[in-house]
């Protein structure tokens, strides 16, 4: 039976490269963002777990939704998908690691593969798009 994780993420780009954060304990960087709570919509996920994770407040009402992808949770059982849906979003505040992140960094396309496999395909749509180096 498949369980799906439903998550929304922050797609934010400076300079050709995008956000990442590597949780404490993950070996992995993901794109900014986490798991809804039963009720929220897309944005209020988004400015909650960006919130949680970077300490910074996104505008919702300067979102705008990039796509959603699917694919193997990283770290789950086989047979566990996550369904991540992306939006870009301008934000207020300085972004800084929480103390559930041990790390940000600046990604550039050469670093797909230290993502989780549901950003593979952000990366990829980004990089043919050319907004990511």
């Amino acid at each position: 039976m498949t369980q799906l994780i439903d998550t929304v993420a922050w797609v934010h780009l400076r300079d050709g490269h995008i956000l990442g954060a590597r949780s404490k304990g993950k070996d992995v960087f993901y794109i900014p963002g986490g798991k809804r709570v039963l009720g929220e919509s897309d944005l209020e996920t988004l400015v909650r777990e960006v919130r949680e994770e970077l300490t910074v407040t996104v505008d919702p009402d300067t979102a705008r939704h990039v796509g959603t992808y699917t694919a193997p949770a990283h770290g789950h059982p086989a047979g566990t998908l996550v369904r991540m849906a992306c939006y870009t979003a301008d934000y207020r505040g300085t972004l800084t690691a929480s103390s559930e992140i041990e790390e940000i960094a600046w990604l550039a396309f050469t670093d797909r593969e230290r993502t989780a496999p549901v950003d593979h395909a952000v990366f990829d749509e980004l990089a043919r798009d050319g907004r990511l180096r």
